[in-house]
């Protein structure tokens, strides 16, 4: 008796095999999103068209208050579900989730933060819709701050200049490290608060459309309300979980940037007609070599999407134990040492799963209409955030002599 299901033709049985988790509510909703966000991938790229559309696309469908707890209006889904869709819209356009990764890290340090209200000041706002950016590291110096903040006639002002803005053009508010001629200091201002130049400078070769260049700050006036930490920057890095967010946040996206490139090398396969040394029509689909080149891309987009969902769900353990108060230094110690232990795996399988992408096509593989070259530059300037080989020589003196090494461990949120 024939089967009542649908025959399953080579797309269905190669989305199958890519699917690794089964999908979930949180999958579907966006699912429409992420798709419309990728048709228009490869044409942002060619225009340096900066996607402001998707950021708001975005917005509107309340990405960016998925994190945020549902007493102040937000969502409050977990680390995981939350890393597995950042891999999903890595693989739409890995730009996005580097625009709004400075965002995120700004929810989760409200959340390890103890002032209540300031908490509630500022993940209600989110709740509502408003996306912060960061102005925090400068091109000379990580503990340099040549940003002043400085009281004229009982007003506060800001003059200076950070770069490694990430996210900035895309927000409402601008988190800047400043200084008070006494200590350093931590000061929200508006986006579009006078005197606030943000400009789109960011000269690297890959995620070009993050924004990640110049905030210039002349004389910008700034609400005392919201100059919200004073520090020293020598003092000693407390017990955190920033670290391990902000580069799981690239491991997911990393993940995500594998995932693209086993779909385009699908895609363009099935689409072609002519082998390479091979007279006369014949589809490479049916080529046992490419079969391999595919089946080497699916592998790897497992490896690494497995990796990442491994990471997140260790950080939410020990996000868990912290509201339980069992948390310790070591935890943190150990939670950092199995984020870049991830790191050094995924960014060297990612950039392998870029390259490897070319082999499915010869010469037509490489032409500017695909753009398929903006999955190694993408991939290769997010490895290069925080240098792996410093963060692999930090895991080795770890095992060897149990160091922990937290000037190695520093957070980075450009």
């Amino acid at each position: 008796m024939p089967s009542s299901q649908p025959p399953q033709t080579p797309n269905h049985r190669i989305a199958a095999a890519a699917e690794l988790f089964a999908e979930d509510d949180l999958t579907h909703r966006f699912a429409p999103i992420f798709a419309r966000i990728a048709e228009g991938a490869v044409d942002r790229e060619q225009k340096r068209d900066l996607p402001y559309a998707p950021v708001e696309w975005l917005r509107e469908a309340g990405y960016t208050k998925l994190r945020v707890p549902r007493h102040y209006g937000g969502e409050g889904i977990t680390l995981k579900a939350f890393f597995a869709l950042v891999t999903r819209l890595g693989e739409a356009d890995s730009n996005l989730p580097q625009i709004l990764r400075v965002h995120g890290g700004f929810i989760e340090s409200l959340l390890e933060n103890g002032d209540e209200p300031l908490r509630d000041r500022w993940l209600t706002r989110i709740a509502q819709g408003e996306i912060i950016g960061g102005a925090v590291s400068e091109r000379t110096s990580v503990t340099s701050n040549s940003v002043r903040l400085t009281q004229t006639d009982g007003t506060w002002h800001l003059d200076g200049e950070k770069y490694y803005t990430t996210g900035t053009l895309y927000a409402d508010w601008v988190d800047v490290t400043a200084h008070d001629g006494q200590s350093n200091v931590r000061v929200l201002v508006k986006s579009d608060a006078p005197g606030l130049a943000r400009i789109d400078d960011w000269d690297g070769f890959g995620q070009r459309l993050t924004g990640s260049g110049t905030a210039r700050f002349e004389h910008v006036p700034v609400s005392h309300e919201n100059l919200y930490r004073r520090y020293d920057a020598t003092e000693p890095r407390r017990n955190s979980l920033l670290t391990a967010y902000y580069q799981a946040l690239h491991v997911a996206n990393l993940a995500g940037i594998s995932r693209a490139a086993l779909r385009d090398a699908v895609a363009f396969t099935q689409a072609k007609t002519r082998t390479f040394g091979i007279p006369g029509e014949s589809s490479p689909r049916d080529n046992p070599l490419v079969h391999r080149v595919v089946g080497r891309l699916a592998s790897l987009a497992y490896s690494t999407q497995s990796i990442s969902a491994s990471l997140a769900n260790a950080i939410d353990e020990v996000s868990v134990a912290r509201q339980e108060g069992r948390t310790d230094e070591q935890t943190y110690v150990r939670l950092d040492i199995q984020t870049f232990q991830a790191q050094q795996i995924v960014i060297e399988q990612t950039l392998q799963a870029a390259t490897l992408l070319f082999e499915v096509g010869g010469a037509s593989a490489t032409s500017e209409t695909r753009r398929f070259d903006r999955y190694w530059r993408n991939a290769r300037v997010l490895a290069s955030h925080n240098p792996a080989i410093i963060r692999e020589a930090a895991i080795g003196d770890f095992y060897l002599n149990g160091k922990a090494h937290n000037e190695r461990f520093g957070v980075s949120g450009s």
